[in-house]
This record gives C-alpha cells, structure tokens and sequence, in this order.
C-alpha cells in the first residue's frame, strides 16, 4: 500500500538560520536516501510557503481565486513523502524518521493511504461526464 506522509509545519516568519535549515535539510536527504535504498520512496519535494499559494473555489459553476491558503490553520503543509509500506506500522515507522520542522516550528505528520483510482471503461467515464454536464 502506498502512504502519504503529509508534513504540516508552523511558518514562522524568518524561518530558521542558515545552519537550522541545512540541519533539517540534511535530515531529509537521510530519510530519502534510506528509503532509496530500501527501494519503497515513491517521491517526495517540500512546498513553497503558504503565502505562495492560491486557492480555487467554485461557486455556482464560478471559479472564486483566493491568493494564498483558504483556510487559517496553525500548521500548515510544508510538504510530503510517498512511501510504499507493508501496512500502517510501518507507516509509522518511517514518519517518525520526517523531520516536522521545515517552515520554522515543529509540526506533525499526516499519514494518508493512497488506495488508487479504479480503472473504468470509457463507456463508464463518458457515461459519468455526460451525467456531470
């Protein structure tokens, strides 16, 4: 089973020093290199800080454009690993190796299974277009 291991984080403004950043960065080279070598990371990149963002709604077939997050959160996401496991321990298991320091304060690590789409026929997909339009 695939996991997603979402990284929340405090942004602090500032951030850390130069030195503080490249610790955590050198912790998540090791996390990813271990898992390289294991052969079951699947991917995983840092994200820009939320003042980066933009956010879609629709409303009423419009779309609303928000610059920067939606919601008002204490942690917001700094960015995430896929990881191949054998099951949720193991999931466990290597979140707690994901430094959760990244946007400036510790954090938390989400653990979302990532089941998969399903494939359908495209008689089913065209079907399903036809019904939303």
């Amino acid at each position: 089973m695939r996991y997603m291991m979402l990284i929340y984080s405090k942004e602090v403004p500032g951030g850390h020093t130069p030195e503080d950043d490249q610790q955590i960065r050198n912790a998540h080279f090791s996390v990813m290199r271990e898992a390289t070598r294991k052969g079951v990371l699947l991917g995983a990149e840092p994200l820009a800080p939320t003042m980066t963002a933009t956010t879609v709604r629709v409303e009423n077939g419009a779309s609303l454009i928000t610059d920067g997050p939606f919601a008002e959160t204490k942690e917001q996401l700094a960015g995430y690993y896929i990881i191949q496991c054998e099951n949720l321990d193991e999931a466990i298991e290597w979140a707690g190796k994901i430094p959760t320091g990244c946007q400036g304060g510790e954090g938390c690590i989400e653990i979302r299974p990532m089941p998969g789409i399903t494939a359908r026929s495209e008689s089913q997909s065209s079907g399903a277009v036809a019904r939303n339009a």
